[in-house]
């Protein structure tokens, strides 16, 4: 057992979690010492520092999410990562589970299939 506090919004990334569990190549993994989903290995989705779900979407679909506003760009030192965006939790747990729920599925095809491809 580790030290380190609990995730901020774990209990939702277990809820989102929940819609995989017919899913036999979806587990629970780590990505940046954060919990997070893995389909076949790879990383989908993740908890990021401050509580907010961090998916990887094709670049287009993710640029949609931040010219609605809905995400942020991830940048992992000087690096803007084209393919992966942070979307907050909102003060509204039933619409950021929904929101996340969403993002996470488009996530896992998206891995799935590039895994698949590969």
């Amino acid at each position: 057992m580790t030290d380190r506090p609990e995730a901020l919004n774990l209990d939702l990334l277990d809820r989102v979690a929940d819609d995989f569990e017919d899913e036999p190549d979806v587990v629970m993994g780590t990505m940046f010492r954060s919990p997070g989903l893995r389909a076949g290995g790879k990383i989908f989705a993740f908890l990021g520092q401050e509580g907010q779900l961090i998916v990887k979407l094709p670049s287009d679909r993710a640029g949609e999410f931040v010219d609605a506003g809905t995400a942020e760009k991830v940048v992992m030192g000087k690096r803007t990562m084209r393919e992966w965006i942070a979307i907050p939790a909102q003060d509204d747990r039933a619409a950021t589970l929904a929101l996340w729920r969403g993002a996470a599925q488009e996530a896992h095809r998206y891995v799935d299939a590039l895994r698949r491809s590969g």
